[in-house]
């Protein structure tokens, strides 16, 4: 990578340098690469445009740098895409977001070797993300009424031990335990109901082979979630349901783990919603539309974790201002 004075054109070029092969598509060959559409997606994320028409608005401004951004968001005879183009590819590139985030995190493993002297466990976890507009109360929604416009009817309610109730979506994250980087390995987002260990079979698939552990919480103490982990070689370990404090013979050792994997995964969760501005309603309205922007919100950490380690940069320090000055 040679890097460029503009962050914002050095993130584009390691997308050129992804280790991605996409699948084959039956039908009529793309006309456009499906790295000039993840291109503009980190564009979206960036800039924090929500929108196809607000990515077209910005792209069409008469700046030097504007046509620079548009000329990688060209094909290989020059052609730039059309807006229902945009709009049909930027949808559909959301179902291709949580492979790519395991073949980039699997892959920044083997760079950044975050377990130098062993260790290897990843913690699993969910975080809630408030949906954008008003809420929709149980009484409304059991009688079919959505009092405002603004509410996303495709969001849900949970309650959160630390935030309350709370009226939006999940991110469901896979991330290693070590003190040097917080990587995440998987990721996928569902309405805030969905159980985190209903989602966890999705995230735990095709995980690296040197993970030898897995630490969650009490929501992820699973009997099916435990013999998902042993076919896979790997020792799931919970929290222990029921009244405090427990006095069984393992408790001290559970709270170790615990304490790592609270120190990892609220870490990133702390420092990925400061970096893109989900510390209060996310920008996007609908499923779809808000796993773009999540999701791609976290390969753009993966991204950034790579640009720090090529400069021999901080894993965990600069993150933030790196996005912004892009």
């Amino acid at each position: 990578m040679v890097a460029d004075p503009q962050p914002l054109f050095t993130l584009l070029q390691l997308i050129d340098e992804m280790p991605w092969s996409p699948a084959p598509r039956h039908g009529r060959p793309c006309v456009y690469a499906d790295r000039v559409i993840l291109k503009a997606l980190l564009v979206m994320i960036v800039r924090q445009l929500p929108t196809v028409g607000s990515l077209l608005a910005v792209l069409a401004e008469p700046t030097a740098e504007m046509a620079r951004v548009r000329a990688q968001l060209t094909n290989a005879q020059g052609r730039f895409p059309s807006r229902r183009t945009w709009e049909r590819r930027l949808d559909r590139i959301v179902d291709d977001l949580p492979l790519l985030i395991k073949v980039l995190g699997a892959y920044l493993l083997t760079v950044l070797q975050p377990w130098p002297q062993g260790g290897r466990a990843v913690a699993i976890d969910s975080t809630v993300l408030a949906a954008r507009g008003g809420v929709w109360h149980k009484k409304d929604r059991e009688a079919g009424v959505v009092p405002h416009s603004s509410i996303d009817t495709e969001a849900a309610w949970t309650k959160s031990g630390w935030h309350g109730w709370v009226y939006g979506w999940k991110l469901h994250l896979v991330v290693t335990v070590a003190d040097r980087v917080w990587l995440p390995l998987a990721a996928t987002l569902t309405a805030a109901n969905v159980a985190d260990n209903k989602e966890a079979p999705a995230l735990l698939a095709d995980l690296p082979e040197e993970i030898l552990a897995i630490l969650g919480d009490q929501h992820y103490t699973d009997p099916d979630l435990a013999d998902l982990a042993a076919r896979s070689h790997r020792l799931l370990i919970t929290t222990k349901r029921g009244a405090y404090p427990h006095t069984d013979d393992g408790v001290e050792v559970r709270r170790i783990f615990h304490q790592l994997r609270s120190h990892a995964i609220e870490n990133f969760n702390c420092q990925f919603k400061s970096i893109f501005n989900c510390l209060g309603q996310v920008p996007t309205k609908g499923l779809r539309a808000t796993s773009r922007f999540v999701l791609g919100a976290v390969l753009l950490y993966q991204l950034t974790l790579w640009h720090h380690h090529l400069l021999q940069r901080d894993l965990r320090v600069g993150l933030k201002s790196f996005v912004l000055a892009a």
